[in-house]
């Protein structure tokens, strides 16, 4: 039993030096799966990247990693480095992303894994991916309560939450599971994201309610933390993710893109 505390203090001292160059950590969370917070993480971090911050975008979706095709790098791989570190792929000047996605051979392989695997290579990212300096390390989390986030939270005892939801009630009955988990690991929940908040019309532009609005920010109110904002959806926003194409840079003038910029205003404001 002393040995395996041991080993686990010296994994925790080691993941706390290769991660004591990163100023913020944040975990995008959602209590259940579909809502739209890959799309939430990784335009988020091209917006603090956008700025001039040094960004690290991190994918523990074990399952579904989806980040390296949304983000137009799937064919890359991450590359060893010295000192048996792993240099994470670089997107764009400011921004470098770690995922699973990068470590399969096939895209179609699934992953088969029983929490002890999934525990250990959340250690390894954390420990071994050469993220040198960051202003901002996003972690897009798989979605539920599980072991993965759990790990996060334990590993890294300074991370914050932003918590994605869609305004239908099965949703923001989800959503409250994340809140409460959040508050029980001890983490600084930032705020909470309505996703697919009212279509975008592309022929009018007028804002079709498709799957309601409003819950997110009412579970926001009812429970005593931020709401950091309503996402439209936009057609083009899922045209730009299969193609690999950063959204909000490409389309900085959409309504989805401001909504982006605007959710990052408030972080930057409640984090600092």
């Amino acid at each position: 039993m002393q040995e395996i505390r041991k080993k686990a203090e010296e994994r925790k001292n080691m993941i706390d030096e290769n991660l004591k160059g990163v100023k913020n950590i944040i975990m995008v969370m959602s209590g259940k799966g579909g809502v739209g917070k890959s799309t939430v993480a990784s335009n988020l971090a091209l917006v603090l990247a956008e700025r001039g911050n040094k960004v690290g975008l991190l994918d523990i979706d074990i399952h579904g990693p989806n980040l390296p095709l949304m983000l137009g790098v799937d064919k890359e791989r991450m590359k060893p480095s010295s000192g048996n570190r792993i240099e994470p792929v670089q997107v764009t000047d400011n921004l470098k992303l770690a995922s699973m996605g990068f470590l399969l051979a096939d895209e179609k392989q699934a992953v088969i894994w029983r929490g002890p695997l999934k525990m250990k290579v959340i250690q390894q990212f954390l420990g071994d991916i050469q993220w040198g300096i960051l202003d901002w390390l996003i972690v897009d989390a798989p979605p539920g309560t599980g072991d993965e986030p759990l790990s996060m939270a334990q590993l890294v005892p300074a991370t914050s939450a932003v918590i994605v939801t869609t305004p239908q009630k099965v949703s923001i009955l989800d959503v409250r599971k994340s809140v409460t988990f959040a508050q029980k690991l001890n983490l600084k929940i930032l705020g909470i994201v309505e996703n697919m908040s009212g279509l975008i019309c592309p022929k009018c532009g007028e804002k079709i309610a498709l799957f309601k609005e409003g819950g997110g920010e009412r579970v926001a109110s009812e429970m005593g933390i931020p709401f950091l904002g309503s996402i439209p959806i936009e057609p083009k926003v899922v045209d730009a993710t299969d193609a690999g194409i950063p959204y909000v840079i490409e389309y900085p003038d959409s309504e989805a893109a401001k909504a982006f910029k605007g959710i990052v205003n408030k972080i930057s404001k409640i984090q600092n």
